[in-house]
Parts: C-alpha cells; sequence; structure tokens
C-alpha cells in the first residue's frame, strides 16, 4: 500500500531510484570549493554529468550556487519546481534524473514529501538558479540507503529551480451544505489553520465518501497529477488526529499515484482551490496493517485542501 505525505506520503525524494543509464561522469575532478565538478551539461537546463568525488565527502551540508537566477526567493509554504541529477558521492554514475523523464519534481518548501537536505538546500534560493548540494547521510536516507543509493550514502545533486509558485493558504470558494448526520462535519475556516473535524457516534461508511466542504473554481484533478494540499487526518473511531501538515507548518506536495488508493480516487475530479471530506475505508487505505499511530483496519477521516494542480 502506498503512502501519504508525512505519515502518509513517502518521505523520501523519489518515488523510484531506478539508475537512470550510464552517462554519468568517469573521471575524478573537483570545484574550488570541493564538491564534484560537472563535466558536462553545465548550462541550466542542460542535463549535467558530474565527475566522481574525491576523497572524503563533506560532512555537513553544502550548496554552491553554480549560477543565480532572477526569480522570486523561495520561502516555506512556496512550491518549486527543480530538474535534478542525483548521484552517489563515490560513484560515477547517476541513480536517477528528471531530465529524462521531460518533467521536473514538484516540491512544497518546508512542507516534507523530500528528503532534508533537498528542504534545507533550496529554501532561500532564487527560481532560475542552478545549485549544486552535497546531502550528508544524516539529511538524506541516512543508514537505511534507498533503491540503488547503499546505506550512509552521502549525495550529490544539480538542481534547476525551473519554477516557483506562491500557493493560497486556503482553500477558497463556496461553501457546500453538510447535511448528512451520518458523516463527518468539517469547519470551514479560511485563514490557513487547520479545519475542525467532527466526526459523529456512528457507524463507519464501508464505500469511500469524497464530499465538497467549499467548492473552488480551479481545474479538475486528473490521475496523473501532481497537487499540493493542506490536510488533516482523524480516525473514525475516536475523532483523534493522526496526521496533519498544518502541524509540519507548510502544504505537502504528490503524485496523485504515489498516495492511498482512498486518496488518489477520492481527490480525482475535485477542482483545485477546494476542501474536500475524504472517509476512507480500511480496504482503501491501510487494511489490516497498523501504521503508525494508525490501528490495523481503521477508517480514516481527512480534510483536505487542494491548493494547487501542478
Amino acid at each position: 500500500m502506498r503512502r501519504l505525505a508525512g505519515l502518509l506520503v513517502v518521505p523520501l525524494l523519489l518515488l523510484s531510484t531506478a539508475a537512470c543509464g550510464d552517462d554519468g561522469g568517469s573521471d575524478s575532478a573537483q570545484t574550488s570549493n570541493g564538491l564534484p565538478a560537472i563535466t558536462a551539461g553545465a548550462k541550466f537546463g542542460e542535463k549535467p554529468t558530474l565527475a566522481k568525488g574525491e576523497g572524503e565527502p563533506p560532512e555537513d551540508l553544502e550548496v554552491e550556487v553554480v549560477s543565480e537566477g532572477k526569480g522570486q526567493v523561495l520561502k516555506k509554504g512556496d512550491q518549486a519546481q527543480v530538474d535534478y541529477l542525483g548521484q552517489v558521492w563515490d560513484g560515477d554514475k547517476p541513480f536517477d534524473n528528471s531530465f529524462d523523464r521531460g518533467e521536473p519534481f514538484a516540491v512544497t518548501i518546508g512542507g516534507g514529501g523530500v528528503i532534508e537536505g533537498w528542504q534545507k538546500a533550496l529554501t532561500g534560493k532564487k527560481v532560475g538558479s542552478r545549485l549544486e548540494v552535497s546531502i550528508p547521510p544524516s539529511l538524506g536516507y541516512g543508514s537505511s540507503g534507498q533503491g540503488d543509493i547503499p546505506p550512509n550514502a552521502t549525495l550529490v545533486f544539480v538542481m534547476d529551480i525551473v519554477k516557483g509558485t506562491t500557493l493560497p493558504v486556503s482553500a477558497e470558494g463556496t461553501e457546500v451544505a453538510q447535511d448528512d448526520a451520518d458523516l463527518p462535519e468539517v469547519g470551514t475556516n479560511t485563514d490557513g489553520k487547520a479545519p475542525s473535524i467532527t466526526v459523529p457516534k456512528k457507524t463507519a461508511p464501508t464505500a469511500l465518501v469524497s464530499d465538497y466542504v467549499i467548492e473552488g473554481s480551479g481545474p479538475a484533478v486528473k490521475a496523473g497529477d501532481t497537487v499540493a494540499v493542506q490536510y488533516k487526518g482523524v480516525l473514525w473511531s475516536d475523532g483523534k488526529e493522526f496526521d496533519s501538515s498544518y502541524s509540519k507548518g507548510a502544504p505537502v506536495t504528490f503524485p496523485l499515484s504515489g498516495v492511498i488508493e482512498g486518496w488518489s480516487k477520492g481527490l480525482e475530479g475535485k477542482k483545485a482551490g477546494s476542501r474536500v471530506l475524504l472517509v476512507v475505508p480500511p480496504d482503501m487505505a491501510y487494511g489490516d496493517q497498523a501504521q503508525g499511530p494508525i490501528p490495523a483496519k481503521s477508517t480514516l477521516v481527512f480534510s483536505v485542501d487542494i491548493l494547487a494542480v501542478l
């Protein structure tokens, strides 16, 4: 079962870290600050290649602005689209890159959903900039590794910040009557704070519920879209909150293909700018598996603000 942001979205940079070709730099070379040299594709927008790192990697995060753009400065809560190539420090081939896919990676600054090294590296940087970043294991994948990335690996990324968007703080639109006493009631505040969710003392529905609380006027979400959202999740059984992007202080960004079925099906077709009530039965969430504070066979209740379709 796929997971969703923070507790529920995969808290890693990539959904897949399959190696993407054999065109990594083969010779060792370094920049003046000790990072591996960019051996080809040196300009913003060009697919780069990287030399193999020399000696011991930096113990701390290192960020070099290779070329500075003239766009907005990224701050917490902004959504960025980034083209990247990633390589382990002592490797000579990339483990992944977005240039070959032709689609930048979407990330919300400060909103989780990616490794901490990425969040720290992008904060305060200008759209249109190219960065080279060395990320220590403590800000990457640590002792567990990920896919083709071995445990305790220092990661080197070239990042092109293609676009930045300041997201709205909340859903905005027309309130929709919540007149079904058998369903939870969600607050309609639009001040950027977490809405209330009141769960009735009734038997949980066995089918997915996806209802507008506030209906926006933006484009409808499609199955292959990436969305930026604020969300709050509680258990039907006792109304206890188990996860929330509000507590993290920023929205989260994720592809609809990378979340639990109740989210992917429940948000598809809903309009950007909306607040949506989702009631997700166990067979469209985590089923018989407990997941952190979520007991096995739990029905989950979410308020989801769809801030943007990317």
